[in-house]
């Protein structure tokens, strides 16, 4: 929420035609691009079960502006939502994290603020609008907050929450989940003692032991923090190594398997100077990278995020910067050759889009299997401009994208590892990624896990390493498909199925093990009407017809004989269109 004065700096560059590559097309005429905000955050998030990623940015000039949240169609173009509670905060937000915190199927949504003002807190009502709960200690402890995240540290399947402070008394903030939407504020250790001028959190399992740690950058010029989590024992903070001992203004923390070796390497983004990147060797040791342009480019850099942008097998860096200059700036965009080490691209659109660009995030909006991407900027000469959207142009590489729901562990499966093997250039590769609520400062990447596997038409191994400890194996999946993971149950091909769901269909408890109810929001179930549950191979396992008008059904599928997994609810309806909704049984 800082801004500076520094002298402009100029770079004369010259690169190859394989690196100016367009990767993206500008998209101009949506409401995202024409809905100006002196705007921050950016996340990417399906808020309403529809299949379709949504998109919040947050806003956070002081005195306040409301939030957006651009619902998608599913035809490539957003709607701008205007009187939920979650866009008429009228706030001066900055980052925001989404998860289902209470396991009910549905996501939830943590907006920060500064300014010494409360922070939000939003539960979803499972139909994609929001309930503002004003009760809630989260909800009720102002500070100076630049972001959260939240992730599930003590594995009891439920998501906790974190928030970094840049001013006022500077702590940090760490919250249990209690369950039913309740918290209770941890007091000790120095993950909330200690003082810094925090800007990002990362929950990240860096040592591979299968718990989250905590990752804090800082700015004015002082170190990082780690927080090692020892599981009952607490927090341990670390103190030794060149990723804590590097102080800089660093405001994003970006972590993902950028070299295929499989553990999470981090990008860090600096207000003044340059920025870092560093390679993760094992039990919290790091080698900082020193010769490669992503860490040779001076920068007044605020936030990054990763994404296999061209589908070929790695992952390719976006960095946003802003501020400091009275000229709009240039943002930064790098492609990783396959081994870590990466080229500018400065042709591309999203490289020559100058404002003063902050949060940014990849997601897949039109389900085309390559991520598009989100920027949202900030007040320049105190005029309020466009954020920017960008669709990926595609190519003729192939993908896979998995969608993970917990039963066990939490149901956004935030803290999950996932590991692919393809054969790529003819050489058998494996691929990981960790679900995380924060992909950066300011940023949320599509909860969706994304690869690319460049010429590879089949993916020979998947393993799952679920939170609470649960690993799964799986074989021989084919490209260009999205798959869901349900823990403990399998998979489900959501193409084939070719279901789209609609949350007019209400139904509950979900997931269940006993008995659902169903019923239509605003109107009732209409006699002569056929409600089905279809399982994942389209088959169905139940169907009635109702011989009267009713507000609702309940249906006892402990009667039914059917396993646990993922089933589809179908209401028939005489001279009116279908209506789908997903339900899982357990």
């Amino acid at each position: 929420m800082k801004t500076y004065q520094i002298f402009l700096i100029v770079i004369i560059y010259f690169s190859s035609p394989k690196i100016n590559a367009q990767y993206f097309t500008k998209v101009i005429t949506t409401s995202i691009t024409t809905t100006p905000g002196d705007s921050r955050s950016v996340n990417w998030i399906d808020v309403n079960n529809d299949g379709n990623i949504d998109l919040f940015i947050s806003n956070g000039p002081n005195g306040g502006q409301n939030n957006f949240l651009f619902m998608n169609s599913g035809t490539g173009s957003f709607s701008l939502v205007s009187t939920d509670s979650i866009t008429l905060d009228n706030s001066p937000s900055d980052g925001a994290s989404f998860a289902d915190i209470n396991n009910d199927g549905s996501i939830d949504a943590f907006v920060v603020n500064w300014y010494n003002q409360d922070n939000l807190f939003y539960t979803n009502d499972g139909d994609g609008t929001f309930t503002k709960n004003n009760g809630q200690i989260i909800s009720n402890d102002a500070g100076y907050s630049e972001t959260a995240s939240w992730a599930d540290y003590d594995k009891d399947g439920l998501v906790d929450l974190y928030i970094t402070n840049s001013a006022g008394a500077k702590k940090n903030y760490l919250y249990h989940n209690d369950g039913n939407a309740n918290f209770s504020k941890i007091t000790i250790g120095g993950q909330v003692n200690d003082a810094y001028f925090s800007r990002n959190v990362s929950w990240v399992d860096m040592d591979a032991d299968g718990d989250l740690d905590i990752f804090v950058t800082n700015e004015n010029n002082q170190n990082e923090n780690i927080y090692r989590n020892d599981g009952s024992e607490g927090f341990t903070k670390l103190t030794t190594g060149p990723l804590v001992n590097d102080a800089g203004n660093t405001n994003s923390s970006s972590w993902a398997d950028i070299d295929n070796d499989g553990d999470l390497d981090v990008f860090l983004a600096n207000d003044l100077g340059f920025n870092a990147l560093f390679m993760n060797n094992g039990d919290f040791n790091f080698s900082k990278i020193i010769d490669d342009t992503v860490v040779k480019t001076p920068a007044r850099s605020f936030s990054s995020a990763w994404s296999d942008i061209d589908n070929d097998g790695d992952l390719d860096l976006f960095v946003t910067n802003s501020f400091g200059t009275s000229l709009k700036q240039l943002n930064y965009l790098y492609i990783n050759d396959g081994t870590g080490n990466f080229s500018r691209n400065a042709a591309d659109v999203v490289a020559n889009d100058s404002s003063y660009s902050y949060g940014c995030a990849f997601g897949d909006y039109d389900n085309d299997g390559f991520e598009d991407l989100a920027v949202a900027t900030c007040r320049f000469g105190s005029i309020d401009y466009e954020n920017f959207l960008y669709h990926n142009n595609t190519n003729s590489n192939n993908w896979i994208t998995f969608k993970l729901t917990g039963t066990v562990s939490n149901k956004s499966a935030i803290g999950t590892k996932i590991r692919i093997r393809a054969l790529i250039n003819g050489i058998p590769t494996w691929q990981m990624r960790e679900i995380s609520s924060q992909s950066s400062y300011n940023g949320q990447n599509d909860l969706r896990v994304h690869f690319g596997i460049k010429g590879a038409t089949t993916i020979d191994s998947v393993k799952i390493e679920w939170p609470l400890g649960l690993i799964e194996n799986y074989t021989s999946f084919s490209s260009n498909q999205f798959i869901e993971f349900v823990e403990g149950v399998g998979s489900t091909n959501i193409n084939k199925l070719n279901f789209k769901t609609n949350n007019k269909l209400v139904v509950y408890p979900n997931p269940s093990n006993g008995k659902i109810t169903i019923r239509l929001q605003y109107e009732k179930l209409n006699t002569g009407s056929v409600i089905k549950i279809i399982n994942t191979h389209g088959r169905a396992v139940f169907s009635t017809q109702l011989i009267d008008e009713r507000d609702e059904i309940c249906i006892d599928v402990t009667s039914l004989s059917i396993k646990a997994g993922v089933y589809y609810i179908l209401l028939e309806r005489k001279s009116r269109e279908n209506i789908f909704n997903k339900v899982m049984i357990w």
